[in-house]
């Protein structure tokens, strides 16, 4: 069955084919609520949360752009939808933000080390970061997204960095100790 078809065949409701697309796409989509959420039982609701959206939705999409573009945005917005009530974010004045930048020396640290930090990273953080750097949303439009100003953005995105590269350095330290 080609996508086309199954995308018919969800808009009509029919389980077998909501399985196929679920199975086609649901390991692309976890990793992708791994990245917003705090933990993997967390992870696990938001996509299946996401699935059901995007089952009740499935009727709205016109075949512009790209399924899983479309599917992979409201997995996001199913993810920011948990924190938007919850109301995790700072306001900041925006003359207080300084930015930092993380070196990231890739021999030193492993790609699940860094993702465990970034899951560590209080909420506010972790998604600003997500959205900004693994994500490519300018802060105009993460402002919009989260409901807060673009110097909030860039706060949480600054102090998310700041802790990021403490982390790696605390981490590189504990390995050069342990080698000497």
């Amino acid at each position: 069955m080609s996508l086309e078809q199954l995308i018919e065949h969800c808009k009509k409701n029919d389980t077998k084919a909501q399985s196929q697309l679920y199975k086609l796409y649901s390991s692309k989509l976890f990793s992708l609520c791994l990245k917003y959420s705090r933990n993997y039982v967390e992870a696990e609701d938001n996509l299946q949360d996401a699935f059901v959206t995007i089952f009740n939705k499935i009727s709205q999409y016109k075949s512009k752009g790209s399924l899983e573009g479309w599917m992979k945005r409201i997995t996001i917005n199913t993810a920011l939808q948990r924190y938007r009530s919850v109301g995790v974010f700072d306001i900041v004045n925006e003359e207080q933000i300084e930015d930092v930048s993380v070196e990231i020396d890739e021999d030193a640290v492993t790609i699940d080390f860094l993702l465990s930090i970034i899951q560590e990273l209080p909420d506010r953080y972790r998604l600003v970061f997500n959205l900004y750097a693994l994500d490519g949303y300018s802060h105009k439009e993460i402002a919009e997204m989260l409901n807060i100003s673009t110097g909030t953005s860039k706060s949480n995105l600054a102090r998310a960095r700041l802790i990021l590269k403490e982390k790696i350095e605390q981490y590189k330290a504990s390995i050069n100790s342990q080698t000497l």
